[in-house]
This record gives structure tokens, C-alpha cells and sequence, in this order.
């Protein structure tokens, strides 16, 4: 990455306000609401965890955000002789995948989520049926409590959030992307997005604009509904800290939290949870009516007239 690249990558994130997290490959934060956890996300570097550091954080704060890449889990995944069992409903999707390279990171990206819910939860991950809401939204089905997933990646990097304490939504992008901010504004910005970003430099636009655009879907994924959910008629605004808010405020915006990091100095994640009381976990015998499992995780990253597929 060349200079001018990490400056303005970092430039989308660190202003003004910036923490340094000690967690390895994680990198800096800004956007939270006051009191709001701003722990970096744990990297988990395969199936061995740690997953008491990830069962400790949700504990700690209600909710976990996991980082890692399909090259470290890709070995034991393929190797792993339960792998029909883990990916459940999952793999006829993994089978009739015909890219080896989409097939492995589709795999993977389903055993990190699979097994931080299970470390969340304390249980075995084998024993978790994970489906899909019709927004594509995954879900654990056979719980007698809410709890909330949402998966990300892009490139090598893989990115999951578990919250036991209300909706969350986890974006990833990489900050070598070069998204056409005059030809995708009307797509992600309201008229007030777009004629700020209109005013700033061309690095910085591209920086706000990259970081803009993870948080709507962040958002968007956290209320489960994905692309079905016009950019466009999402705003935020950007308090005296650099954080992130909701643009409207009213009763249905309240309690909402934004956080933007930069991950192994390449990539942009943008977090968003809603707060809610804590609650406890069990299991119960009737998982109710969700979605079949045919019905495949909602598509990202794909405007109309872009042409381009989305990857999550």
C-alpha cells in the first residue's frame, strides 16, 4: 500500500478523534456513542480460538466482533471431518459453488460465524443450526433468546458480530477500493451526504465516502434488511468527536452506536448495534418458523447499473 493510500485510509477514521487498541492487526477507532464498548474486534487465527477471550468480551459488554482471514482457517476447515456437519444447512450452497476459491471462503466464513456463536453461547458449534431470515439476516434457530449475527468479508479478511444485547451489523471494505463517488452518490448519499463530500478534497472524499457507505450497511444488515433498504434514505452526520449518528432523531433512532476501525491497516470495518437489556441463554425444543434453508445470505456491494456482484 502505497503512502498516499494508508494516509488516507487512516484519514477516514482517525478524525478527530482516535484510540489505539492493543489487540493484534486491529487498528484505530472512532465513531462510538458516549459509553459505548470501544474494544477492538478479537482476532481469531483458527479454529482454536481463543475463544475465552471471545466468550469473556461478549460477557463483558453484551457483544463480540471477530476478525480474521480464510488462509488461516482454510487447513483445518477442509480437513476437519465434521465439515458437513458444522456448515448444516450451508452446505448445499458450498457444494454448488464452482469457484475452489469462493468455495473455501464461503466454508470458512460460516465456521468463524458458527464458532463464535457457539463460544458466545458456551456450547459446542457442531450443535448450533444456523438459518437465514428472508433479508438474509443469519440466525440461530433454537433459542429462547435474541441472538444476533451478522457476518462480513471481503478480499482475505472475514468479519463476524455476535450480540447478545440487541441488533448488530458488521461491514468490511478495503480501503484500495476506488468506488465512483459521481457515479454511485445517489445510490448511497442523501442530497446533504453528497453535497458535503462534494466540498472536501478528492483523497478525503473518497476516505468519508468509503467509511459512509460501510456504516449504511452496517445499519441496513443490523435492522435485517440488507440491500432491500434505499442508501439514500439513511443519513448520518458526524458529531464533534468524529463519530458517527444517525442523521433523524426520534424514537426509532435512539439507543443506535456506530464504530468505524481500520483492520490490518487495509480494511475498513464499520460496526452498528442497538442496545438492549441482557438476557440469558437456552435452548428450547421448538426452533420455530425461519427461514428454509435454501434461501441463500443477502447480497452486498451491488448498486443498480454497477454490474457487480456483491460478496457476502
Amino acid at each position: 500500500m502505497t503512502g498516499a493510500k494508508r494516509w488516507t485510509a487512516e484519514q477516514a477514521v482517525t478524525e478527530p478523534a482516535v484510540t489505539e487498541p492493543a489487540d493484534r492487526g486491529a487498528g484505530r477507532t472512532t465513531g462510538g456513542a458516549a459509553g459505548q464498548d470501544t474494544a477492538p474486534p478479537v482476532h481469531v487465527a483458527g479454529p482454536q480460538g481463543p475463544w475465552d477471550a471471545v466468550r469473556e468480551r461478549a460477557e463483558d459488554t453484551g457483544r463480540v466482533v471477530v476478525h480474521t482471514t480464510w488462509g488461516e482457517w482454510l487447513t483445518a476447515a477442509l480437513l476437519d471431518p465434521g465439515l458437513r456437519t458444522l456448515l448444516g444447512r450451508d452446505w448445499p450452497r458450498y457444494r454448488q459453488t464452482p469457484a475452489p476459491a469462493g468455495r473455501y471462503a464461503f466454508a470458512v466464513s460460516r465456521l468463524v460465524m458458527k464458532h463464535t456463536a457457539a463460544a458466545v453461547l458456551d456450547v459446542p458449534p457442531d450443535g448450533l443450526d444456523v438459518a437465514y431470515e428472508p433479508g438474509g439476516r443469519p440466525t440461530v434457530r433454537g433459542l429462547d433468546e435474541d441472538l444476533h449475527l451478522s457476518l462480513a468479508h471481503t478480499e482475505e479478511l472475514i468479519v463476524v458480530a455476535v450480540s447478545r444485547r440487541g441488533p448488530v451489523g458488521v461491514d468490511a471494505e478495503s480501503v484500495t477500493r476506488r468506488a465512483s463517488f459521481e457515479l454511485l452518490r445517489g445510490h448511497v448519499c442523501t442530497p446533504e451526504e453528497a453535497e458535503a463530500l462534494a466540498a472536501l478534497p478528492d483523497a478525503e472524499r473518497a476516505a468519508r465516502f468509503l467509511r459512509l457507505w460501510t456504516l449504511k450497511e452496517a445499519y441496513t444488515k443490523a435492522l435485517g434488511q440488507g440491500m432491500r433498504r434505499r442508501f439514500n434514505a439513511v443519513g448520518f452526520r458526524w458529531d464533534a468527536d468524529g463519530g458517527a449518528r444517525l442523521a433523524e432523531e426520534s424514537d426509532a433512532t435512539r439507543g443506535w452506536s456506530f464504530t468505524t476501525r481500520l483492520i490490518r491497516e487495509r480494511y475498513l470495518v464499520s460496526e452498528a448495534h442497538h442496545a438492549s437489556g441482557p438476557v440469558e441463554s437456552r435452548l428450547r425444543a421448538d426452533p420455530g418458523g425461519l427461514a428454509a434453508p435454501w434461501l441463500s445470505p443477502a447480497r452486498t456491494l451491488s448498486f443498480p447499473g454497477s454490474g457487480r456482484p456483491g460478496g457476502r
